[in-house]
């Protein structure tokens, strides 16, 4: 044993001390997208980002329709030889889904934002932040070099004041979720929009939660509320409710290009393997095609978010697939996780440093193939 990394045990030990300790799970999809097998029983799943059921559809799809004879790996990353026929489509396809001139696939989401915050921003500028952006903004703000100014969540006023502030700066970047992954709640995107046309800021925002779930079309919280044009920078992922793997970037042309040149997640990176790229074209096809999901899984968070008024579990109804159902502590959050699994639902403990101290949390994550008899079964577990 390597006596330099004896203090490992220690680090370990006072994780578990404040119930923070996290361990590895093998999760086995079922037969269905809302169960999922873990020790060898089977679980109510309600911790799934596959928000519409699509992953289980694509994968039903490549048994109808193999993908082309080739290798799976990529072999490279995109510069080199590792981006193919199947990565061209996709993002081809995505840039008409978005609406856009142009889009770049990447690795993961994480890849996305990080290799887009760190190509349009560096020393000499300012990036103001949501408070409560994904870990992978706040580590590409980290990692640009610029000047980052944390504005308190959802707080237009705190982002206007901020910006008055930032004068002696190249440019300037405004970055947020569009729907917050852990709160479920709705970033102001049309007056933060507002904010960075008038104070000469660029504008970039993370559609991961909303793509394929919001918009008239499914584009995404921007479209939903009608301000897409005020958004030069949008980051999607393939990942949620779209049932593949990876990520994206949408915009005007130049910035895909400037992205190809600087994101070096995207420069030194494997690229995704084709089969992925191919499940993400196939998941736009079937979300053009299947709109019923997205109005099947708008009356489960109807459906479940009164019920869990009715019960006292929430204060009000909630308008997003993300439910949060505040706890406190981390070991109580862990109890009633765990009070959960016993009685046959998965739902993990969320805990610092995911959320604010003393906002641990379970997250219910609802799609679309949930069923009123699901619900109801999780609500009244949930009551006790």
């Amino acid at each position: 044993m390597n006596d330099k990394l004896d203090w490992i045990d220690d680090e370990l030990s006072t994780l578990a001390d404040a119930g923070l300790l996290r361990q590895l799970n093998v999760c086995i999809g079922a037969t269905h997208s809302t169960e999922l097998q873990l020790d060898g029983k089977t679980y109510i799943n309600f911790a799934s980002n596959d928000y519409l059921g699509l992953a289980k559809e694509i994968a039903n799809g490549f048994r109808e329709r193999p993908i082309p004879d080739q290798a799976w790996g990529s072999g490279a990353s995109p510069l080199v030889t590792g981006r193919g026929e199947a990565h061209q489509q996709l993002e081809s396809t995505l840039a008409v889904f978005k609406g856009s001139e142009a889009a770049l696939s990447f690795s993961t989401g994480y890849a996305a934002n990080v290799g887009a915050i760190t190509a349009v921003a560096g020393e000499g500028d300012i990036i103001l932040s949501d408070a409560r952006n994904h870990a992978s903004i706040i580590d590409g703000c980290r990692l640009s070099k610029a000047k980052v100014e944390i504005y308190r969540h959802n707080d237009v006023d705190h982002l206007v004041e901020l910006c008055k502030q930032a004068t002696d700066y190249r440019r300037k970047l405004i970055v947020t979720d569009a729907l917050f992954s852990m709160d479920g709640d709705i970033a102001p995107l049309s007056l933060i929009a507002e904010v960075a046309r008038q104070y000469d800021a660029m504008l970039m925002v993370d559609e991961a939660h909303a793509t394929g779930v919001y918009g008239a079309t499914g584009r995404g919280m921007a479209q939903e509320l009608g301000c897409e044009e005020g958004i030069h920078i949008s980051v999607g992922t393939l990942s949620k409710a779209l049932g593949s793997m990876g990520g994206f970037v949408s915009g005007q042309r130049s910035l895909i290009d400037l992205l190809v040149n600087k994101a070096r997640t995207y420069i030194y990176s494997t690229a995704m393997p084709a089969a992925c790229a191919l499940a993400g074209i196939r998941a736009i096809d079937l979300l053009q095609s299947e709109s019923q999901r997205r109005k099947q899984l708008f009356d489960n968070v109807d459906y479940i978010t009164s019920r869990l008024v009715t019960a006292g579990l929430i204060s009000q109804k909630k308008f997003t697939q993300i439910v949060p159902v505040l706890i406190g502590t981390p070991e109580a959050t862990v109890a009633k996780s765990q009070a959960l699994l016993n009685a046959g639902f998965y739902i993990p403990a969320i805990r610092p440093p995911t959320v604010p101290e003393g906002e641990s949390l379970l997250r219910i994550s609802l799609s679309s193939a949930h069923t009123v008899d699901q619900m109801e079964k999780l609500v009244a577990v949930l009551s006790q």
